[in-house]
């Protein structure tokens, strides 16, 4: 004792009790004990307390402390002191002076055996304070790679499943809008009669998507009242005009294909050919041969310093419509009314020859007892009054459109008009009667024909055109 402090030795009761020592006796048998050095230091610097390493449990609700490398248990009131320190696991050595890392990978305990533990096929990995339990290299890289491509043949199984599985309703999709839209029908239609099947193609919907660029607005021909037309392409290179329909009569499909198998044969130059059709789409898609020029009503109507149409032209696409409907009314193989003869359904070729389009074969037909006629209301200013009387559509109703189109021809006006005097609103075909009635027929007849024209020939078809507005459709002349 002095008078900075004391010290003593005192044995460990655990350690005593660990190797069974009940005396000195046995201590002096073992030839070493185990002693621990205390001491105290009477202080109330808490600073200085914490600079020595060892917290003073009243700052944490007296638990044991642990730092990272020694672990000491300390009892701190007014003085300090240091009681049973230690290392940490995974550490030895003097823990008062500095304890080091114990390599677990290499160590044993007293029975020989390693103080590391890996499970068969990992190896030991010493780190400070602890080891870890690892794959060799060439392990986990067998590992990511046979993960990665577990994980690349998961991702193609699961696109190869969301594509086929696309495909599949696709298909079924097709299959039902084919049967819908009759293609069965058709089927049979074509199986019946050898000669059809060359000339009636049925496209697959991928086709005409392909052709006309997924049906883009950049395609557009024209747009009416039953359909959209496209330009299109076809991978042979040939261009096609691709009529899409709005809307569909299910209750009628028999006839809509009994007209889709007799227009495929009809084969006339003058009259636009029907290449085939796609029922594989919600409403059905029909293929014609594309003509470049656009239609008479443009060139007439709507391009007024359009010399092309000179009196010899004006002249010659006349002839060209009678010429089709002459072929159609006696020498196809049904006879088949067109029922919408007017100016826009009239197409012109690169060298301004007349073609006869729409006949309406994407809307319904109906079977007369010898006549395929085409279900189609017509349009304002070109219909046959005799056909809103009697509702009985005949070829001569045909006749009395061709006959409002000669007018247009000769005098420049549209089928329905508004007359400046009176701003009364009249249908061509009434005006004109009216001023041939009067002797007035050269005041109505369009300028831009009367220096390329020779007055009988314009008169002779004005003539014409009379007749086949005759009101009775039994005094009209059949077209030749």
């Amino acid at each position: 004792r002095s008078s900075c402090g004391e010290a003593n030795f005192t044995a460990s009761k655990d350690y005593f009790a660990r190797i069974n020592c009940n005396g000195p006796q046995r201590i002096h048998a073992l030839q070493y004990s185990t002693v621990e050095l205390g001491w105290s230091i009477y202080t109330k610097n808490l600073s200085f307390i914490h600079s020595l390493g060892c917290q003073d449990l009243r700052e944490y609700d007296n638990r044991v402390s642990f730092d990272r490398r020694t672990r000491c248990i300390c009892d701190s009131n007014v003085d300090l002191s240091y009681a049973s320190c230690g290392c940490a696991r995974g550490y030895s050595g003097n823990p008062y002076v500095g304890c080091k890392d114990k390599d677990e990978c290499l160590g044993q305990d007293s029975l020989g055996n390693h103080l590391a533990y890996c499970k068969r096929g990992k190896t030991c990995v010493n780190r400070q304070g602890d080891y870890d339990c690892v794959y060799p290299k060439t392990r986990l890289i067998a590992i990511v790679i046979g993960a990665g491509f577990g994980l690349l043949i998961l991702t193609g199984g699961t696109y190869w499943l969301y594509k086929f599985i696309g495909k599949q309703i696709r298909l079924h999709r097709k299959r039902k809008f084919f049967k819908r839209n009759g293609g069965l029908l058709l089927q049979q239609q074509l199986t019946t009669t050898e000669r059809n099947v060359e000339k009636t193609r049925l496209f697959s919907s991928e086709e005409l998507e392909k052709a006309t660029e997924n049906f883009s607005l950049n395609r557009i021909l024209g747009q009416g009242g039953q359909g959209t037309v496209y330009k299109g392409m076809l991978v042979d290179g040939k261009t096609v005009a691709v009529k899409k329909s709005k809307v569909v009569d299910e209750d009628k499909l028999q006839e809509f294909i009994n007209e889709v198998v007799i227009l495929s044969q009809v084969n006339h130059r003058h009259v636009v050919k029907l290449l085939g059709c796609c029922l594989e789409t919600e409403v059905p898609v029909l293929v014609y041969e594309f003509i470049p020029n656009g239609n008479l009503f443009q060139h007439i109507h709507e391009e007024s310093d359009d010399y092309t149409m000179i009196w010899g032209v004006r002249l010659r696409i006349a002839v060209d419509i009678a010429g089709a409907l002459s072929y159609l009314h006696s020498s196809a193989c049904s006879p088949i009314y067109h029922r919408d003869v007017k100016s826009t359904n009239i197409l012109l070729d690169e060298k301004y020859r007349a073609k006869v389009s729409d006949f309406g074969t994407s809307r319904s037909v109906t079977v007369d007892h010898t006549h395929w006629t085409t279900v189609i209301s017509g349009t304002v200013g070109y219909v046959d009054p005799e056909y809103y009387g009697s509702s009985q559509y005949t070829d001569k109703s045909d006749v009395y459109s061709f006959g409002v189109i000669l007018v247009e021809r000769i005098t420049g006006m549209k089928p329905v008009i508004t007359l400046p005097d009176s701003q009364e609103i009249r249908g061509l075909a009434d005006h004109f009667r009216a001023a041939m009635k009067e002797n007035k027929f050269f005041d109505i007849m369009d300028a831009r024909i009367k220096d390329s024209c020779k007055p009988e020939q314009v008169m002779a078809v004005a003539n014409l055109a009379r007749k086949c507005l005759n009101s009775k459709g039994k005094k009209r002349p059949l077209p030749s």
